[in-house]
């Protein structure tokens, strides 16, 4: 690990965001090629910069280091993400920031765990909810994607109006995603029955 590389994890230590900042817009000038590369050189522990700042609950840092390309799902050498960790120690503002910032809420560490398990095992209730959210949306999202995906595959031929009635339905419920305010688990599970329900018939022939 460079000097540039230690002065960032400092920094995140700190939360010397000034420094963090400088670090991050002077990437462009440094002449050494692993300098630049702040964000993938890990410390003893196998974390780098980002699940540093992730396990302390930097919050903002965690925003910069990610739109400056830090890679949001990037693990430690025994598995753990920045999630994993901002949920186990329980950092909820770091959670739903890294979950906005797309982080993996499915990504597991050499135990097998997610970072939904791991803030259950230190009874970190307020993580365990966020991404029990978070997992039910994803899961309607991706249900969403699988029956666009399917439709679009030459082999899986509809009739003019089952494909209607698809695209209608997935335009639909993406619209209640945008537009429903504060949903729940419940009302996340219920949108992907109906919707189920709504293209049953039509399941059949897209999963065959």
């Amino acid at each position: 690990m460079t000097t540039v590389q230690k002065d960032m994890i400092k920094d995140v230590l700190y939360e010397d965001a000034e420094s963090i900042m400088l670090c991050l817009q002077g990437r462009v000038v440094m002449e050494n090629e692993e300098d630049k590369d702040v964000f993938n050189k890990k410390d003893e522990f196998g974390r780098n910069v980002l699940i540093t700042a992730s396990m302390l609950g930097r919050s903002d840092m965690v925003r910069e280091l990610v739109q400056h390309g830090a890679q949001v799902n990037e693990q430690s050498t025994r598995g753990y993400s920045s999630l994993h960790l901002a949920a186990c120690w329980g950092h909820l503002e770091t959670v739903k920031t890294l979950i906005e910032l797309q982080a993996d809420t499915q990504v597991v560490t050499f135990k097998g765990e997610r970072p939904v398990d791991l803030a259950r095992r230190y009874s970190r209730t307020d993580c365990v909810d966020c991404l029990l959210l978070a997992e039910a949306k994803q899961d309607l999202i991706s249900f969403i994607t699988f029956i666009k995906e399917r439709m679009s595959d030459t082999d899986k031929k509809l009739p003019k109006d089952e494909k209607t009635l698809c695209t209608r339905t997935c335009a639909a419920k993406l619209d209640w995603i945008q537009k429903f305010e504060n949903p729940t688990v419940a009302d996340f599970l219920a949108q992907k029955k109906e919707m189920e329900e709504i293209l049953q018939h039509i399941l059949i022939k897209l999963t065959t």
